[in-house]
């Protein structure tokens, strides 16, 4: 029993149960919806922290009413909640995530909108070094190679607009702190998902976050009711529906090395917006950096005979 449970952990960890083609495309379109969320963030006209509370507020109600539905067209009932153990997960990962999202959406008002981008999305490594540990084993040549040149790329995708600074230093802790909350929030994710469906984990995690994140904001004084909503339903739709939905649907299904570098997209993602929203100018080097974070992944989603 033991060792056909160490088998499926191993499946589960490198992605042997997904289709990769479907997870390299879920992951990418989840990063495009998940990048734009800094800007929404800070065009919201409420406190940063409130800004997360309404963002999973928001999504709360359509996010439980399809996974009931869903449970209740495969036959699930309400046993598609799961049991104590399960509960105590979702309990867990909602307290999780608010911790994230609270820490990242203060950081990204105190440090520039790139520190918040790359700093936030340290999981991109911090996950892979996870499923390294999870399995017990080295990364392959051709793994070690993709991290570093993902770690080149972001490097240089930042390197001109990267900053630090003692301005910048609570933010920057902050965003560093996000990054690891997050890969908490994953490594959650990946046991429940093992036996939940992924609606049904997105809804339930979801569903636990709302009330931590308005303590949040409330001890911190923020202001909570907003005058213009579009910013807050659009960042629920976009960064948790759609965007964290394809997140949670992936994860445990693909192997930690390409969802952690999928991540890298979002500061790609980021540097285009800026280009193309705020004319921020992209030099040789910016595009240099796309393309080794581009070609990292094309190494790591390649089948598995490919990671010997």
């Amino acid at each position: 029993m033991g060792s056909m449970g160490q088998e499926q952990a191993k499946e589960i960890l490198t992605g042997e149960k997904a289709s990769l083609r479907f997870g390299i495309t879920a992951l990418i379109l989840g990063n495009v919806f998940l990048a734009f969320g800094p800007w929404f963030v800070r065009l919201a006209d409420t406190g940063p922290i409130a800004s997360a509370f309404w963002r999973t507020l928001i999504a709360t109600p359509p996010l439980v009413i399809l996974a009931y539905w869903l449970a209740r067209r495969r036959g699930g009932g309400s046993s598609a909640v799961g049991g104590r153990i399960r509960i105590g997960l979702y309990l867990g990962a909602g307290a999780i995530f608010a911790a994230d999202l609270a820490a990242w959406h203060l950081g990204i008002l105190q440090t520039k909108l790139a520190n918040s981008n790359l700093l936030g999305n340290s999981t991109a490594f911090l996950f892979p070094i996870w499923g390294f540990i999870a399995m017990r084993a080295w990364p392959s040549r051709v793994q070690g190679v993709a991290l570093a040149m993902a770690g080149i790329g972001a490097a240089l995708l930042m390197g001109r607009s990267y900053e630090l600074s003692p301005d910048n230093l609570i933010g920057d802790l902050l965003c560093v702190l996000a990054g690891a909350f997050y890969t908490i929030f994953l490594v959650m994710m990946t046991r429940v998902r093992e036996t939940g469906s992924p609606w049904t984990v997105l809804a339930w995690s979801t569903a636990m976050t709302p009330l931590p994140l308005f303590l949040f904001a409330v001890a911190a004084g923020e202001k909570i009711m907003p005058g213009i909503w579009w910013p807050l339903i659009t960042l629920a739709v976009s960064s948790q529906i759609i965007g964290q939905g394809l997140m949670i649907y992936v994860v445990g299904r693909i192997s930690p090395l390409v969802m952690g570098l999928s991540l890298l997209l979002q500061p790609m993602i980021g540097a285009v917006l800026g280009w193309a929203w705020y004319g921020e100018k992209l030099a040789p080097m910016d595009w240099a950096g796309a393309i080794l974070i581009g070609l990292a992944l094309v190494l790591v989603s390649q089948p598995e005979k490919r990671q010997a």
